[in-house]
């Protein structure tokens, strides 16, 4: 995506910078009284996991939320 501000164009893209923040996944319980989450992972495993024990200990709670962090740059086009 590209927007001109101040006479120039930006644009945002994900940063995939050395160093930069890395992707992580989690899961969160959509029940309005609950709302409980798992801890952020980079990978799916322990999120998923996570969300099936829930649901084991809480039968009726069975609608989940992902939640991906995910870092983004901005940069002015030249």
């Amino acid at each position: 995506m590209t927007r001109t501000f101040a006479m120039a164009d930006w644009k945002i893209t994900p940063d995939r910078e050395p160093g930069s923040e890395p992707v992580t996944h989690a899961m969160q319980c959509a029940r309005p009284e609950c709302l409980e989450k798992s801890d952020a992972s980079g990978g799916w495993e322990a999120p998923l996991s996570w969300a099936l024990t829930h649901s084991g200990r809480n039968p009726s709670h069975t609608s989940y939320r992902e939640i991906i962090t995910r870092m983004y740059r901005t940069e002015m086009v030249p």
